[in-house]
């Protein structure tokens, strides 16, 4: 029986330090040590065995470290301690050699061990090795506070439980990464689902409901048969048929603001996108592009004029020399061509339109001597123009309110075919017709396709709305999931963007109006559709680059905002690096793509070289758990979810389908019809 510390340890015993440095211990296994099983720390367990953990007594407790490699060197004769083999005949003898990454120190305290990561103090050459107790053991793998969520087991420390603490799993963003068929989106439906059960059972308790927010954006419609079951689960799609529960996604155009706008059509920073900006300005203003009397269209177009007039001034073109002056000149003449009054016209309308024409006599006339027009005004006679333009503008039934100032990028409700003539309207007066030649064509499509009509066109749609049914009410579970499948690719970026956006400037007007954050999840599915990476180049604004610049703005400022972000790829090279270094934890499946496994070598934090080698063979299921989420690296199986609540990506089963184990009803008319929209058209008819 062991009755003294110095007799556990010398029972438990393996081997002993050989070489040490910051980041690697070399161990040289005893002979006793156990082969395969060691049955001397209270339970059967596997010895040695790769990423399994062994301790290093040290003054403080004990260094903690993970077994990377193990091999065997040849020796002349067999160290055994205690014997004197003078007798042997000298043979090669095979000595047993692991390799250690240190991960942290285990303490003891009152209420048993307490694991935390680093070294304080490095062992030393001959130092012993042992194996840890089930205790200890337990408490290396359930180190960490707040362990909250229960996900999963730890195969190799004998099942034990893996539970994790929600504000460091979803406050630094989460990267879910692994090939297909490895279970990603099991665990991405997994996390949602068991993070709600535990909260349930905590406010079981205490007779409250669950105040939670997630939003998932999911391209492929996975996730719509993972959470049927949830009655308070808001499943947004693109084309809502009957009796499905579903409801009709909708993100306004007026939702848009000037880069996605600018993202969609592929504008030009140089011609187009100050154009969009002017017409932008006037919808979100209430100027309506539609048949009015002569004073209203005059007033509109005055209005515009100012507009214009002000950025100019803003943007220092008046007093600018060369030949931006000289062009902003003509542009100046050629925009108060078209204030000409007419007889029926009032008195003072007339008036102050004759005004503006007789200090345009003077811009055009000679400013020297030598026979060189000199184009340059100063500020007053700048100011002294809009005056008059601006008493043009009232005398023609203009209102005040409408030179309030307007952020063209706020979300007040407009009509695309007003967009439209806006933009057609700026285009004249800018001068810029000749360009948007190839920009309206494009917007035209989009408001004209029936596949997106329903979810970007309505005008009546209330703001206040679409944040509680989107991002959740108060003090309700929320569960939000967007069915982007079947969306025009060329859209859904853009409209994805939208919606980050959106969710993400809610979150910092909350903190500024409340000063404190309300706690959101925004879960990516397939996230290299969205933040795919692009070349960094001013001429990339197309609206995949958009996309991908907002979730990047989300990565580097959410967390402040509390706005966590959880990404689901099968493809981490072809993220954006932004977005990935900004996720502290990981949790990796199955890896088998060279290029994929040395960009997840290179993000991550930990250097766990042992573990990650072993994402090629990962079984389904399993997982490794590493970063801020978890103290230190750990070989997860997650929790096995029901059938009816896993994700609809079941691998194709093509030997029962073709020997007609499960049979295939194929009706391609009503594929077709749908396809080609003929239900609709005759549902209307």
């Amino acid at each position: 029986m062991i009755t003294t510390p110095i007799e556990q340890l010398s029972s438990l015993r393996v081997g002993t330090v050989e070489f040490i440095s910051p980041d690697r211990i070399e161990v040289l296994l005893d002979i006793e040590s156990p082969d395969s099983v060691a049955l001397n720390t209270g339970t059967p367990r596997n010895f040695p065995r790769i990423n399994g953990y062994v301790m290093i007594p040290i003054d403080l407790g004990f260094v903690v470290g993970q077994v990377s490699w193990i091999t065997i060197q040849r020796s002349p004769y067999p160290k055994r301690s205690g014997f004197q083999d003078f007798g042997l005949i000298d043979l090669p003898f095979p000595l047993r050699k692991m390799e250690l990454q240190p991960l942290g120190t285990l303490v003891g305290t009152e209420n048993g061990y307490k694991f935390k990561r680093g070294l304080e103090t490095f062992p030393s050459v001959g130092d012993i090795v042992i194996l840890p107790t089930e205790d200890q053991l337990k408490s290396i793998i359930e180190s960490g506070e707040n362990r909250r969520v229960y996900i999963g087991k730890s195969p190799l420390m004998g099942n034990a439980k893996v539970m994790i603490d929600p504000d460091r799993l979803f406050g630094r963003h989460l990267a879910i990464l692994g090939n297909t068929g490895s279970g990603k989106s099991c665990s991405v439906a997994g996390l949602i689902r068991w993070s709600l059960e535990s909260t349930r059972q905590q406010l079981a308790k205490e007779g409250e409901s669950i105040n939670s927010r997630f939003i998932v954006l999911d391209p492929n419609g996975e996730y719509s048969k993972a959470f049927a079951d949830k009655a308070n689960a808001n499943i947004y799609t693109v084309n809502v048929e009957e009796g499905d529960g579903k409801k009709q996604l909708q993100v306004p155009l007026w939702f848009w603001n000037t880069d996605e706008w600018c993202g969609f059509t592929k504008a030009s920073p140089k011609t187009h996108r100050t154009t969009i900006v002017h017409a932008l300005k006037s919808v979100r203003s209430g100027v309506q592009f539609e048949e009015q009397t002569q004073e209203r269209e005059l007033s509109n177009y005055v209005r515009t004029i100012i507009s214009a007039l002000d950025v100019s001034i803003k943007n220092g073109l008046p007093w600018i020399g060369g030949g931006k002056t000289m062009g902003f000149h003509n542009l100046l003449m050629k925009w108060c061509e078209g204030i000409v009054a007419t007889d029926d016209f009032s008195n003072e309308l007339k008036t102050a339109i004759s005004a503006v024409s007789s200090k345009i006599v003077e811009f055009q006339g000679t400013r020297s001597g030598s026979g060189f027009i000199d184009y340059t005004y100063n500020r007053f006679e700048i100011n002294d123009l809009r005056t008059l333009l601006y008493d043009v503008f009232l005398q023609a039934g203009g209102k005040e309110e409408e030179f309030l100032p307007t952020d063209e990028d706020s979300p007040i409700p407009f009509t695309g075919e007003n967009f439209v003539r806006s933009i057609e309207a700026n285009a004249e007066i800018l001068n810029t017709t000749e360009y948007v030649v190839t920009l309206l064509p494009r917007i035209k499509t989009l408001l004209s396709d029936v596949r997106v009509k329903k979810v970007i066109d309505d005008e009546s749609l209330n703001l206040n709305d679409w944040l509680s049914n989107y991002i959740g009410a108060d003090n309700k579970e929320s569960l939000t999931i967007i069915d982007l499948s079947l969306f025009p690719s060329d859209v859904t970026s853009i409209v994805t963007a939208v919606i980050a956006r959106m969710v993400f400037e809610a979150q910092q007007r909350y903190l500024k109006l409340n000063k404190q954050c309300l706690p959101t999840v925004l879960i990516m599915e397939e996230a290299h559709y969205f933040v795919k990476r692009y070349n960094d180049d001013a001429e990339n604004t197309g609206p995949t680059t958009q996309c991908c610049k907002v979730f990047e703005k989300i990565a580097r400022e959410g967390r402040k905002f509390g706005l966590g972000l959880v990404l689901s790829s099968q493809r981490p090279s072809e993220l954006s690096p932004t977005v990935l270094s900004q996720c502290n934890s990981f949790l990796l499946h199955r890896i088998s793509n060279d290029r994929d496994q040395e960009l997840v070598h290179r993000l991550l934090p930990d250097n766990m070289r042992g573990i990650l080698r072993e994402m090629p063979s990962l079984p389904s299921q399993y997982a490794v758990l590493l970063g801020w989420a978890s103290e230190l690296p750990v070989m997860v199986k997650m929790r096995t979810l029901p059938k009816s609540q896993c994700p609809q990506s079941d691998d194709p089963d093509y030997w029962d389908v073709w020997t007609r184990c499960k049979e295939r009803n194929i009706n391609w008319e009503q594929i077709a019809d749908e396809w080609q929209n003929k239900k609709d058209t005759q549902t209307e008819s």
